[in-house]
């Protein structure tokens, strides 16, 4: 049995986390969260102790690994994004690895940073790409790969998720802190396509503000078009009609790719991967750190590459 500790409790990815040391038969000797609703950890880990300052989190666990011998195994990272770097950079140095949600962290230079303190400290920085372990997807990156090799696949890639005026408000809404909405909501769908299409040759953007974006990517093995957004009346008229306030679509030459459901698992999947040594780490998500570190400083270029059909007005 290893033991964990979690940053991030209170937040929305964390009782994906908690669940998944459960499932995988650990113990969750303590969590830290600046808010203090965090009834959950009574359904996973009532014995668990909590703290909402980082000083007494981090001193208890030093208590602990003296007094007790009750070693942290790995740090999980729920926190939000722009203090992922510091929280990985924490886990390391009491002699932990790090598993970090989503985005690693923010600009290629924070990796390059990290890859240095993981040989300076001997441990292991692990991100969660889940997209790359569900069914659909590894059956679509199987066929890719044994498909004509010289093949170009044209795709559009649709997500629009609601979000009401508090995002704006919190860091989510703060592109230094959050890392802008193709970093945020966007990051999961590019590193999928630049692991099963190849690197990215070229990036446009014909939109980029705290509502969405949009732009053309040319892959080495694929033509995307991609929009992104947060407002609900983007949502197309079959979602709306459902009540549903999320949309999601990737067509790859005209065929709808499914994956909607299958989630619930994966982060479970996840840590069984990293527990046992196959984790996905630094240079796994570089390249998609780097894709959308350079969206967030390119011009808006509406006069090139192929526009997504909701920039034509096409819904």
């Amino acid at each position: 049995m290893k033991n964990f500790a979690l940053i991030g409790v209170g937040g929305y990815i964390a009782p994906r986390h908690l669940e998944a040391i459960k499932n995988t038969g650990n113990n969750l000797v303590a969590s830290l969260d600046k808010n203090d609703s965090v009834g959950i950890l009574d359904s996973f880990f009532p014995k668990s102790s909590f703290f909402t300052e980082f000083e007494r989190f981090d001193r208890y666990l030093e208590k602990i690994r003296h007094k007790n011998g009750e070693k942290v195994d790995y740090v999980s990272i729920c926190s939000p994004n722009y203090l992922h770097d510091a929280h990985c950079r924490f886990a390391l140095r009491i002699g932990a690895d790090a598993i970090c949600e989503k985005p690693l962290v923010l600009n290629p230079w924070n990796v390059d940073a990290l890859q240095e303190l993981e040989r300076e400290y001997g441990k292991k920085i692990y991100s969660i790409l889940q997209l790359r372990l569900h069914s659909a997807i590894t059956s679509l990156k199987s066929r890719i790969e044994t498909d004509t090799p010289d093949k170009i696949y044209d795709i559009d890639l649709t997500y629009i998720t609601s979000r009401g005026p508090w995002y704006e408000v919190s860091w989510k809404g703060d592109i230094k802190k959050s890392g802008g909405v193709t970093c945020n909501i966007g990051i999961h769908f590019f590193d999928m396509l630049l692991w099963i299409f190849g690197a990215a040759k070229t990036s446009i953007i014909h939109r980029y503000d705290t509502k969405g974006a949009a732009g053309y990517i040319e892959l080495e093995r694929a033509r995307v078009r991609w929009y992104l957004s947060l407002d609900k009346n983007d949502l197309p008229h079959a979602a709306v009609e459902k009540g549903l306030p999320t949309y999601r679509s990737i067509t790859i030459e005209g065929e709808e790719l499914e994956f909607s459901g299958g989630f619930t698992e994966l982060h479970t999947i996840s840590y069984e991967g990293i527990l046992s040594g196959k984790g996905f780490g630094l240079s796994d998500v570089r390249p998609s750190i780097e894709l959308v570190s350079n969206m967030r400083t390119a011009p808006v270029e509406k006069g090139k590459g192929e526009l997504h059909p909701y920039l034509e007005g096409r819904k």
